[in-house]
């Protein structure tokens, strides 16, 4: 049976409590509904000898629309976001990427915050101590080297957060709290190129909030995953597309974004050429090869890499097809 490390559990009240926490235990780790720190920890992933739980922190689990965006406190749990209402009809492709996350015992604990932050993961390392000291352990712990990409300096490590490429299709910020008081930055800023630290968190900082702009107009979104198993698993690969579209049908402005490559989720770039165009097949085409020629997947999971950048155009199509059956 795999146990806990020792370590000494807070329980803070307040956002300013829990930073100071944070503050005055360096190392110290947060831990909001558990699914993903409790289980590294029992592999031995990491060791803090400090928990700053926030479950009974106020106001994090708050959802409130004001100000022509929705609010989402970041204990919001994965099952609420999943089948709030509010979040389903305006944010049909936030709620299908939430129902997608793990199993519904996992969704009933893990939360919006803890997802954005996410441990990124690889083949390499979220195995047994036993298993990483036989191959030499690896950039993200203990070691020297890169096992996906020889010789290489950067650990490469999986964004593995569903959520997290559909709050960048839809100008989600994210809202930050520190000593120093808050700040607020658009989501895809909140991510860095590095598989070991891939947030630009500091160590005595938090999530506590995301602000989603209510849409405008017609606005179409979609979210496909690819996994090995259709529940519990985490993402090969996972698409999300938002576009506005006129009342001609022409494209006002078109967002897509890939998680699972490496070590953040991954933004795509040129898509102003498609203003103007109609959401055809031509279209659609074009955006598939697009995907595939900027995302190139490495060998951090336990599938063929090449099969993975396959399948970008299958699913961007799928998503695509899926936001056109959502009513506008």
């Amino acid at each position: 049976m795999l146990t806990l490390p020792p370590f000494e559990y807070h329980a803070p009240t307040s956002v300013e409590e829990a930073v100071a926490l944070l503050g005055a235990h360096p190392g110290a780790k947060l831990i909001a509904g558990g699914t993903d720190i409790l289980p590294n920890m029992k592999h031995r992933l990491l060791s803090p000898a400090h928990l700053v739980g926030l479950k009974a922190v106020r106001g994090l689990s708050d959802m409130k629309e004001e100000d022509g965006c929705l609010r989402l406190g970041a204990m919001l749990t994965i099952a609420e976001l999943a089948k709030s209402p509010r979040v389903r009809t305006l944010f049909p492709s936030l709620s299908r990427a939430a129902e997608q996350i793990a199993g519904p015992q996992l969704r009933e604990m893990g939360t919006l915050g803890g997802n954005l932050c996410l441990d990124t993961r690889c083949i390499y390392f979220n195995q047994t101590h036993f298993w990483r000291k036989a191959l030499g352990f690896c950039l993200k712990k203990d070691g020297t080297v890169c096992h996906v990409v020889k010789g290489g300096t950067r650990c490469v490590a999986a964004a593995s957060n569903d959520t997290a490429p559909v709050l960048m299709t839809l100008g989600a910020t994210v809202r930050l709290a520190g000593p120093a008081g808050g700040r607020e930055l658009p989501i895809g800023e909140l991510y860095v190129a590095d598989g070991v630290a891939n947030t630009v968190l500091r160590p005595d900082e938090l999530v506590v909030e995301l602000r989603l702009p209510v849409p405008e107009g017609r606005v179409l979104a979609g979210f496909q995953k690819l996994r090995v198993r259709a529940s519990i698993d985490f993402p090969l690969l996972s698409v999300a597309l938002a576009a506005k579209v006129e009342a001609d049908g022409r494209v006002d402005w078109l967002r897509l974004a890939v998680t699972a490559l490496g070590a953040r989720p991954h933004s795509l770039g040129g898509l102003e050429r498609f203003a103007g165009r109609r959401l055809d097949e031509p279209l659609i085409a074009e955006l598939g090869r697009l995907a595939q020629k900027q995302c190139h997947p490495l060998g951090n999971i336990d599938v063929e890499p090449q099969w993975r950048r396959q399948m970008l155009p299958v699913l961007v199509r799928r998503a695509l097809a899926e936001a056109l059956t959502v009513p506008a």
